[in-house]
């Protein structure tokens, strides 16, 4: 039976992480890692469980989640306006851009501290944390993809009379969604990346916290679930957004 290209690339995304699973343990049950920094699956599936079962691993996932979905709220819609505004409008870009260049390179793990000064240790500090990683890809993303939209299709509209909300909304959005998806993407992974920092400082839950804290403790095996944890959030997220691409941007995912 002949697999299609998609079910075959599914099934490769598959084995190469299960070969690597099956790698480290046979390393770790064969003395050739040391187990205490890196024990063995199996070890780290019995953690998980057990984590699973006290709800505590549950509950910092929650957080974690409700944080970053806050943040993402909060950081990808106005980049996703704003960026469509920059792509459309060049005065809009001229004032913008410099902006976004200026204050993109820098590291958003060294704000942090002025974000606790400015917002407090509590939770908004976190979802300003995850909104300043994902705003920066989107706004770009979605400025390039906007721009990128062959100018005949905008003089179309305007010979038609499309307005302003209509030409965001059936000029620039679709034309601007394969690159939109990009910046998605990108933001999904730089908010788990910050939420975990954030959390690792002045908080009492989250997948960060679970990690901090374990380190603190020297319980290893927590700390790798933490981890794995992330990990599995970054792959269902990407699994998930590609499918939402397939459906809105069908053209992209046949090429």
């Amino acid at each position: 039976m002949m697999l299609s290209p998609r079910a075959r690339d599914r099934l490769i995304g598959l084995a190469s992480p299960a070969a690597l699973v099956l790698l480290w343990e046979a390393l770790a049950r064969f003395g050739w890692i040391d187990q205490r920094f890196f024990p063995a699956p199996s070890s780290i599936a019995v953690a998980f469980v057990q984590l699973s079962r006290s709800g505590e691993l549950w509950d910092n996932l929650s957080a974690s989640l409700a944080r970053l979905g806050w943040g993402y709220l909060l950081g990808g819609v106005p980049a996703l306006l704003l960026g469509l505004a920059m792509g459309l409008y060049r005065p809009v870009r001229a004032i913008v851009d410099p902006l976004v260049a200026a204050t993109y390179p820098v590291p958003k793990s060294a704000i942090l501290p002025l974000v606790l000064l400015v917002f407090g240790l509590g939770e908004t500090s976190k979802v300003v944390m995850v909104a300043l990683g994902v705003f920066y890809p989107m706004i770009i993303n979605t400025t390039a993809g906007v721009l990128e939209i062959d100018k005949i299709y905008l003089d179309v509209g305007k010979n038609f009379g499309a307005g302003g909300w209509q030409t965001f909304t059936t000029i620039a959005l679709p034309g601007a969604a394969p690159l939109i998806m990009a910046g998605v993407k990108l933001g999904v992974g730089m908010g788990l990346i910050l939420i975990a920092i954030a959390e690792m400082i002045g908080a009492q839950n989250g997948i960060g916290y679970m990690i901090w804290n374990a380190w603190q403790l020297m319980t290893v095996d927590t700390m790798f679930v933490g981890l794995i944890a992330i990990a599995l959030l970054g792959f269902a997220f990407s699994w998930l957004l590609d499918e939402i691409e397939r459906r809105i941007v069908p053209w992209r995912a046949q090429g």
